[in-house]
């Protein structure tokens, strides 16, 4: 297959060009005095189309895509090393089209974002453990009571010059390099700690990746740093996807059967955006549902949107499960959603991501606006 492509590479590109093969299945193709960007784009299309067609080989039949990345001397790099260096970051770009095949020619923002990322993957081990990654707290409300009713714990990291990254970018970025236990770890046992302190009756939220039910011992370890933290199993909310589980049924099971036994609960996140079904969830044994933002958004000016929030509420209360609505920002979106039976809410209308400071005072105004004015009579 290799020879085969080998041939169709040396057929697209031009007389005067070099056809190099790098190792594995990576190839590379200078391309001589070319006039400009033009030219080199009608060389992909060349490579794509001979690569399109299907390879045989013995009676099988072998359909193949192919990424492009496209440097170009001088403007893209001063140097040969530089030059591949770039051309090998807009491959990864192309990469990212799959399954259809792709070029991409390499850009300055490109190249900044992948040296912010590998200076991201440097420093985030030394982060985790200087304690410069941290786990905020945003508020989860009784729609009836408008008390707190709990908190979700976000990752949070201010990196010394670039500020602070958001988990989208640092996350992934743990999960690539197999820093993810340790970041979990280090995450769950500050935030075990900070809701020891909070009362009795308030549950601490906490996210697991998918990677992570993978490992059959994820229960235990939740557990022994619960221990450690003083921190009742009862008080504990374990958020998963709805992905997650359903990739990995079974798997996620088996990780999660210590936990439930100890009496942490399940919740489902982003509700209704994956595949979930009354199988899955029957099977799974979920504590709670949340119902992603993108729907509460929409309740207020498409009726759709709020017809399909009416129904997932219904879903979960035939199935006795505890209801979150996500992303709520309005009055008019809790009082819409309190009056159609949904129990909590979470969003910027009750409080961003806080510290444990900030949540601890939090949770103090909370209480003081909950209690019952008192009179005294003269």
């Amino acid at each position: 297959m290799l020879v085969n492509i080998g041939m169709r590479l040396r057929r697209a590109a031009r007389e005067k060009d070099l056809v190099a093969r790098f190792g594995g299945d990576e190839f590379a193709i200078l391309a001589r005095e070319l006039p400009g960007s033009e030219d080199a784009t009608n060389i992909a299309l060349r490579v794509i189309k001979e690569i399109d067609q299907p390879i045989t080989t013995g009676r099988l039949q072998h359909h193949l895509g192919v990424g492009i990345g496209i440097a170009l001397f001088p403007q893209d790099g001063p140097s040969d090393v530089e030059i591949l260096r770039r051309a090998d970051i807009a491959l990864y770009r192309a990469k990212d089209e799959k399954p259809q095949s792709a070029s991409r020619f390499f850009d300055a923002e490109m190249d900044a974002r992948t040296q912010e990322r590998d200076r991201i993957e440097r420093d985030l081990r030394g982060a985790i453990s200087n304690g410069d990654v941290r786990p905020h707290y945003q508020p989860l409300i009784d729609l009836a009571t408008k008390q707190v009713v709990g908190f979700e714990a976000l990752a949070r990291w201010e990196h010394p010059t670039l500020g602070w990254i958001a988990p989208d970018r640092f996350i992934p970025v743990a999960e690539s390099c197999g820093l993810m236990n340790e970041l979990t770890e280090h995450l769950l046992r500050l935030a075990a700690r900070d809701a020891s302190q909070w009362p009795d009756k308030l549950t601490l939220a906490f996210n697991v990746s998918p990677s992570q039910l993978k490992e059959r011992t994820l229960g235990l370890r939740i557990l022994t740093i619960l221990a450690e933290a003083g921190l009742s199993p009862r008080r504990l909310e374990i958020e998963l996807t709805e992905s997650a589980i359903v990739h990995d049924l079974e798997g996620a099971q088996e990780a999660l059967t210590a936990l439930r036994g100890a009496g942490v609960r399940i919740a489902l996140d982003d509700f209704g955006t994956g595949y979930s079904s009354l199988y899955h969830l029957r099977n799974f044994k979920i504590d709670k549902i949340k119902i992603d933002r993108s729907f509460v958004d929409s309740m207020e000016h498409e009726p759709d949107a709020y017809a399909l929030v009416r129904a997932l509420l219904g879903f979960g209360r035939g199935l006795g499960l505890t209801v979150t609505a996500e992303g709520v920002e309005k009055p008019a979106q809790a009082v819409a959603l309190h009056q159609e039976g949904c129990q909590q809410g979470q969003g910027y209308l009750y409080g961003h991501a806080m510290s444990a400071k900030d949540a601890v005072n939090f949770i103090r105004l909370n209480a003081m606006e909950a209690a019952p004015a008192s009179a005294h009579v003269a």
